[in-house]
């Protein structure tokens, strides 16, 4: 039987950086922290938190430029995964997930050194109301707020939760994943003009794969925060890692793979800020504008009239 294991961590539960423009970037699943009680009952793999969104800070390193807030999670999803609703309600019924409260590793190896170790549902309801405080309602108390500033400052807000996985997974999907996995919840989150134009930017990428609401469709972020018809539009980018990094370890960054990713995802997210800033500077309805230029390329001269609204 588990032990009871009073939760209490040493880290903050979240880094924030405030931008400037209508876009808040999330990336809950970079957390690598474990803290201690727990992670000496995890198995040696599962101490290694290999199911960790590796890197994305680093592959998003325009976002401060773009003039994006920025909000990382700090703790390990084997901690509490902050992209699941509170009551661990699967956002996938019928098809394989993990929970909450994480007990299994991606390939579907146990996280816990021994059987007996793991959480009992006593347990896991003690964590959860004391993790709710620590690091799931923060999390997601930060993301609320900082919407609201956005939305209160520009009259829009855009919110892009930023995720990333190894290609091949059986348990999950079926053969390789496509490279840009684009979720909307179906069109709830987000305006279909918007993720009509995302997924053009993605199909455009020369040797990159693109699809829209495929396995997956958001999580729980992405079908909390996203409301189109209040002006906050919501998606979700699930990336293959082998498109920026390996996939097993040592879990390295590879610069010259991500150079060539990493500008479709700026455009993906130039695009959106195009999009509900264009609402906010000619006061018309929304709707996409040009998809932004590859770089390097100069705007045509209506793209540029377009921008100046």
């Amino acid at each position: 039987m588990s032990p009871a294991v009073r939760f209490t961590t040493t880290e903050p539960p979240f880094r924030f950086r405030q931008g400037t423009r209508p876009l808040l970037i999330s990336m809950p699943h970079v957390g690598t922290f474990v803290p201690p009680a727990l992670a000496a009952r995890l198995t040696d793999e599962a101490q290694g938190v290999p199911d960790t969104d590796w890197h994305l800070e680093r592959l998003y390193d325009f976002a401060d430029t773009l003039g994006a807030s920025v909000l990382v999670a700090t703790h390990s999803r084997y901690v509490i995964d902050l992209n699941r609703p509170p009551d661990g309600a699967s956002l996938y019924p019928g098809q394989s997930v993990t929970g909450l409260c994480p007990v299994d590793t991606f390939d579907d190896t146990p996280l816990y050194r021994d059987p007996a170790d793991h959480p009992t549902e006593a347990e896991i309801a003690a964590r959860r109301d004391a993790i709710w405080h620590a690091i799931w309602h923060p999390y997601h108390a930060k993301l609320t707020e900082e919407l609201a500033r956005l939305k209160a400052q520009h009259g829009v807000a855009a919110l892009w939760d930023a995720h990333s996985i190894r290609s091949v997974l059986p348990r999950f999907f079926e053969g390789r994943l496509p490279d840009l996995n684009l979720g909307t919840a179906d069109g709830a989150s987000c305006d279909p003009a918007l993720a009509a134009q995302l997924l053009a930017i993605g199909r455009e990428a020369t040797g990159y794969t693109a699809v829209l609401n495929g396995r997956f469709k958001g999580g729980h972020i992405t079908r909390q925060h996203g409301k189109p018809a209040q002006g906050i539009h919501a998606v979700q980018l699930e990336m293959t890692q082998a498109s920026y990094m390996m996939e097993r370890q040592p879990f390295d960054y590879l610069p010259d793979v991500a150079a060539g990713i990493q500008p479709t995802v700026r455009r993906m997210l130039e695009a959106v800020l195009a999009f509900v800033e264009r609402a906010l500077v000619c006061g018309a309805p929304l709707r996409p504008a040009p998809n932004p230029p590859p770089p390097g390329a100069h705007a045509p001269p209506a793209q540029r009239l377009l921008r100046q609204g």
